[in-house]
């Protein structure tokens, strides 16, 4: 059962907690304490899967909390549950917490989040990788675009339309920008077309001192990461996300889940940019012994790491809370049959776009990619005839490129 530990400083809000989910007992473990430093005690006591704590406490606030909970127990899941008067805190707390819910929050929806933050531990066979990727609360970006976006926030004649266009240049940046928009607290019940979008959306009251002051975002001289490797992955990913966008427009996807398609594909790599950014020149290593030995390097990353790059970056997008067609189609977009799918989806789109795209000349790029299709995957959706269609597709869409 999944042990959650509930965290507010008012004794009725706690008994409200109880009383709503008092239906979850056969799932969950659940208990609640009035304040931070009742629940660091509890959490010295006993491991809990998942801390939900209000954010303005007296003595230790959430934000503390938070941060003590990140660095003592890495691998447990962190949401704030917390008032929209206390934006200014949250805005403290939002790089130590995975997903933020607004008060008064449905319990269907703190349910889903719960359920859909512990959907992929099952893959993170290596507990010291799952604790990695859980206590990240950003990615390394490209130091142009970086210092670009920081000067351009401190304009005073700044532009939402500039600062959107920038971030949606980063990979980094467009993962943490979709986070945000898919937090509940922010309120924000629009579809997201892409980074830009979501920026727009967020506007810069928000961005500015969620960048200037609580640093959502990181340059590159921080991290292991060399800016060739990232550039690569990042042309792949956009690459890969318009063929799989134009995959799911020709079976006629509707608008919203054709945007999310993108979204997945531009964001499918991600995994590589956090093994790289933990394990450095060891992970390009392990990239380039891939290519020389003409093996997939998800075999490489899961006998050496305990976990492939598609689950690493599925499981932080899972804890970050982007829609879950979105973390299906990155999880698995190398092993699409232990999906659960019977129709074209976008991972579908994505794993089709990947397995097309030839990436003989990409140093970072996953290898024999041509033989990659999953054939049996497609033969259960009755869409092996569709190959030609899409191979088409990938070629016509990669001259261009």
């Amino acid at each position: 059962m999944t042990r959650i530990l509930f965290v507010d400083d008012e004794p009725k809000v706690l008994e409200g907690l109880r009383s709503m989910l008092r239906a979850y007992r056969r799932d969950w473990t659940m208990e609640f304490c009035d304040g931070g430093e009742k629940a660091l005690n509890r959490l010295r006591q006993e491991p809990f899967d998942v801390l939900v704590t209000d954010i303005r406490m007296p003595g230790m606030d959430g934000a503390e909390l938070l941060t003590r909970a990140r660095d003592l127990y890495p691998d447990m899941v962190r949401i704030v549950l917390s008032g929209q008067s206390e934006q200014e805190r949250i805005m403290v707390a939002v790089g130590q917490a995975h997903q933020c819910l607004a008060k008064p929050c449905d319990p269907e929806k703190l349910r889903q989040t719960i359920e859909h933050a512990n959907l992929l531990n099952k893959r993170m066979s290596n507990p010291k990788l799952k604790a990695l990727v859980a206590r990240m609360d950003s990615l390394p970006s490209l130091p142009d675009i970086y210092f670009e976006l920081v000067e351009e926030l401190r304009d005073e004649d700044s532009s939402v339309d500039r600062v959107g266009s920038l971030i949606a240049r980063d990979l980094a940046m467009t993962a943490k920008v979709l986070q945000l928009v898919n937090s509940s607290f922010f309120g924000l019940r629009v579809h997201v077309n892409d980074a830009k979008h979501a920026a727009a959306l967020l506007g810069l009251n928000t961005l500015k001192p969620l960048v200037l002051t609580a640093s959502i975002f990181r340059q590159l001289e921080e991290s292991r990461v060399s800016t060739t490797f990232l550039e690569s992955i990042l042309s792949h990913s956009m690459e890969i996300g318009g063929i799989a966008k134009q995959l799911a427009a020709k079976e006629q996807l509707d608008r919203e889940t054709t945007d999310n398609t993108f979204i997945a594909g531009a964001l499918h790599d991600v995994g590589k940019v956090i093994l790289a950014d933990n394990f450095g020149r060891d992970y390009t290593v392990l990239c380039h012994k891939a290519r020389a030995q003409a093996s997939p390097i998800v075999e490489l990353e899961a006998e050496q790491l305990g976990a492939s790059h598609a689950d690493v970056g599925g499981y932080l997008l899972g804890l970050w809370g982007l829609p879950q067609e979105v973390i299906e189609a990155v999880a698995f977009h190398h092993d699409p049959s232990t999906s659960v799918d019977s129709t074209f989806t976008p991972l579908t789109a994505v794993h089709v776009a990947n397995a097309l795209l030839n990436g003989a000349n990409d140093p970072v790029s996953d290898v024999t990619e041509n033989s990659a299709m999953d054939l049996i995957y497609l033969a259960r959706l009755g869409m092996e005839d569709r190959l030609p269609r899409w191979q088409t597709i990938a070629e016509q869409a990669a001259a261009i490129a």
